[in-house]
């Protein structure tokens, strides 16, 4: 049975790493470049989830991230070196279009922290197992129902993907054009996305029947098959990145930042 979540399970110490200390490094990796103000803070945090990405053996899964990203800086870039309302000072010109250095700095920030919270998600869904976070979650004292809101966000979009590809498949069977010019493309839009849409209805529907049949709403204590292992080096991440965000709180109210 094909997966619909997005996580890869690739044997590394990533995928061994308890959820909550990866939760925690998405924490650390966006405030921290925040609370410091830096460019070089996003710098940092993006070459280290680089770094763990490529560990971890899933940076070229991430890749999607960084095309996305990548299209949303410039286009960012473009907007705000031209538009900005606090433009003054012009940086540079490519013919007609004058950037400014107000414009661009503000889009450079901007998109550097997009960039870094992209990269820091990526490192928690690609190597994180849903089913292993809302079972952690649960152990922990949450609900059954908070853990499955939590673990329908983690599917929905493999969901919709792989119901869209089928689609497009069922739809080109028919005869219609899906591939081709921007015109075209536009015209299948509608053909396309309405049966997405109305298919993730049914199958939430159908999902929720299928929870209350095997006793989702029940009100004893769950148990559980086997006790997650702990990772060896949870505890010493985790006391490193709390100690990182103290840090930059203290380095900011200082003045060192």
């Amino acid at each position: 049975m094909k997966s619909i979540s997005l996580y890869k399970d690739m044997g590394t110490w990533l995928n061994l790493m308890h959820p909550y200390t990866k939760l925690l490094y998405i924490v650390a990796a966006i405030s921290i470049p925040l609370i410091g103000s830096k460019l070089w803070l996003f710098g940092v945090f993006i070459a280290a989830s680089l770094v763990i990405l490529a560990s971890g053996k899933v940076l070229r899964h991430a890749v999607p991230l960084l095309a996305f990203s990548a299209t949303l800086i410039v286009v960012i870039f473009l907007v705000q070196g031209l538009f900005n309302h606090a433009n003054e000072q012009v940086l540079f010109a490519i013919g007609p279009m004058t950037f400014y250095k107000e414009g661009v700095l503000f889009a450079t920030k901007l998109g550097l922290n997009i960039l870094n919270m992209l990269l820091s998600f990526g490192i928690f869904v690609l190597t994180t197992s849903p089913e292993e976070l809302v079972d952690e979650m649960e152990k922990n004292g949450f609900s059954a129902k908070f853990g499955y809101v939590i673990n329908s966000v983690f599917q929905i979009l493999p969901q919709m993907m792989m119901t869209k590809d089928t689609i497009t498949d069922a739809q080109r069977s028919r005869g219609l054009e899906t591939e081709g010019s921007l015109g075209v493309r536009m015209k299948a839009f509608i053909p396309l996305i309405s049966p997405v849409v109305m298919s993730s209805l049914v199958n939430t529907r159908e999902r929720a029947i299928a929870l209350e049949v095997r006793g989702f709403g029940r009100k004893n204590k769950k148990t559980w098959l086997a006790d997650r292992p702990k990772h060896k080096g949870d505890k010493a991440i985790g006391a490193v990145l709390v100690l990182l965000i103290v840090l930059t709180i203290a380095g900011r109210v200082l003045g060192w930042l």
